[in-house]
């Protein structure tokens, strides 16, 4: 089994592993627990499209089961989020947190597990306190990879706010390395997805992604093309306005593609 972590890199999930996903194999080492063993639930989110179509929560369900089962902890809930963005969206407008925090007050489960806590979000003037929202109601936080957060010391704030200042700013420079990126494409002539302008056409030229996939090019619709070209001289050389522009297209029973 493989699966596309947040980088983009394939990881390949051993069979071992894959027990994990099993909810009957899983079921059965809970079975095993202590009668009065810990409530803890799981949550899980992925910000993209990409991840949700490589679907990586397997990855963070495999983590957060075993750790769960180390730790003697009873599963007694599994939230997952995909394709909500952690730096984006709100937690008041993310159903799982709202969620989480309703069952939380009401005492259903006395510790809540992820990944890793940038999963909570990545937003820097909310995270936090939305992490010290739970400490407060007495769930404890725990993450697979960075442990417990407690918030009994200032030391402990401070450490709370800085990593999720961190993950914000990790979210930021994504976003430009993302945005360079499609920048480059761009400026090299090839199709980066959405609408396709009038005057051009998509058409396979035998290029393919990373993953394998054929990747579409824009290339010049010639028929479309003339209307352009003399859209664009009535410009330059008669000074043609918009409106007088789109009368002679509708005149001539032009239309905007349908997008």
């Amino acid at each position: 089994m493989i699966c596309v972590d947040s980088n983009g890199q394939a990881i390949e999930i051993s069979v071992a592993d894959q027990m994990w996903l099993d909810d009957a194999y899983f079921k059965g080492k809970q079975m095993h627990l202590e009668a009065d063993a810990p409530r803890v639930a799981l949550a899980y989110r992925v910000s993209t499209k990409g991840q949700v179509d490589h679907d990586d929560i397997p990855m963070q369900k495999i983590d957060c089961r075993k750790f769960a089962q180390k730790q003697g902890w009873r599963v007694v809930k599994e939230v997952a989020e995909k394709g909500v963005s952690g730096s984006k969206v709100s937690a008041s407008k993310r159903d799982a947190i709202q969620q989480l925090k309703e069952e939380a007050a009401n005492g259903e489960f006395d510790i809540l597990l992820v990944y890793m806590f940038d999963r909570l979000g990545r937003i820097e003037s909310e995270t936090p306190f939305v992490l010290e929202w739970f400490v407060q109601h007495g769930i404890q936080m725990w993450s697979t990879h960075e442990g417990q957060q407690k918030i009994e010391t200032h030391g402990d704030k401070l450490m709370n706010y800085i990593r999720f200042w961190q993950a914000a700013g990790e979210s930021e420079k994504t976003s430009i390395r993302t945005r360079d990126r499609i920048r480059q494409i761009v400026s090299s002539g090839h199709y980066t997805g959405g609408f396709v302008c009038y005057g051009y056409k998509l058409e396979d030229q035998g290029r393919r992604n990373k993953r394998d996939k054929p990747v579409m090019d824009l290339v010049i619709n010639e028929e479309e093309a003339t209307w352009v070209r003399e859209l664009f001289y009535k410009v330059i050389q008669e000074g043609a306005s918009g409106y007088a522009l789109a009368e002679m297209l509708n005149n001539r029973g032009l239309r905007t593609r349908a997008r």
